[in-house]
């Protein structure tokens, strides 16, 4: 199951509240498919997604098969979203030209390391370039800060990949989910 060693600032009922708001934004969008690497920032998602069983809820072991994942789903008249880490995204970069060349909708929602409290510091390369990687593959990329804009903003990038056809990507800043700390 995912990582339950994040140390968030928000408490937990602020966090429950934030990803409630996703899986309900993403169940109106008629989401039936969502792939994952576990993580601590996402663990109240994916157990949401874990416990619907209208949605296939699929652990990965390494990011860029959802990627594929997302592109079958399209192919097989799904919609399916990607959950991953900032640091996955330096591993999807080559699997993306898929998504861009084939034209495929594809929604990611990607948790930020290497910024915000950060104790590791492997973490920041990567966590300072994604948005940029991203963006460079064809990627739309929106941010979620604060706990009022993610619904919203997931709302927004749901509606350009689903409805638009514009590959979105949404980064959950590290101020959000809270700094990870392995000391406890």
């Amino acid at each position: 199951m995912a990582d339950s060693s994040t140390d968030t600032s928000l408490p937990d009922d602020s966090r429950q509240d934030w990803a409630d708001g996703i899986f309900d934004v993403l169940k109106s969008f008629e989401l039936t498919q969502a792939s994952y690497v576990p993580d601590g920032g996402h663990v109240r998602l994916i157990e949401r997604f874990q416990a619907d069983e209208s949605i296939a809820a699929i652990s990965l072991t390494t990011e860029e098969e959802g990627v594929a994942q997302s592109a079958g789903a399209w192919l097989g008249g799904a919609r399916s979203v990607l959950l991953m880490q900032s640091s996955g995204v330096g591993n999807c970069i080559n699997m993306l030209s898929l998504i861009k060349h084939c034209k495929f909708p594809f929604l990611t929602l990607i948790t930020m390391r290497g910024e915000w409290g950060e104790f590791n510091p492997w973490q920041v390369p990567m966590g300072s370039v994604v948005g940029d990687c991203l963006s460079l593959m064809g990627v739309t990329v929106m941010r979620a800060d604060r706990p009022e804009e993610v619904v919203q903003t997931v709302r927004s990038a749901a509606s350009m990949a689903f409805l638009g056809g514009t590959p979105c990507a949404v980064l959950l800043s590290q101020s959000l989910i809270g700094a990870k700390d392995f000391t406890k």
